[in-house]
């Protein structure tokens, strides 16, 4: 097949490609926005899981390093708090 003969075929074939070229950019665009939101999401879980675990290290060294305070009670009374919330809090995994 020589130039011309490719040509001819190209040419009825070009609107075709471009289409095809157009919808595939926008199917990655929109999966490339998808997985920044998910990834967004991802971080904000993560943020709110560590602030958490901080707040727990705060009280955590505060039960430690006060002297003279039943330690026992103390953790026995987080444990009773956390139930607590856990028991109170809506469940956030129904969505």
């Amino acid at each position: 097949m020589d130039i011309t003969g490719m040509m001819a075929l190209m040419i009825p074939l070009a609107p075709f490609l471009m289409v095809c070229f157009i919808v595939w950019t926008k199917h990655q665009a929109k999966m490339a926005e998808l997985q920044m939101k998910n990834t967004a999401e991802k971080a904000a879980q993560y943020a709110q899981h560590t602030s958490q675990l901080e707040e727990r290290v705060r009280v955590l060294e505060r039960i430690v390093t006060d002297r003279g305070v039943d330690v026992a009670a103390q953790i026995e009374a987080l444990r009773h708090e956390e139930s607590d919330k856990r028991l109170t809090a809506p469940d956030k995994s129904v969505n």
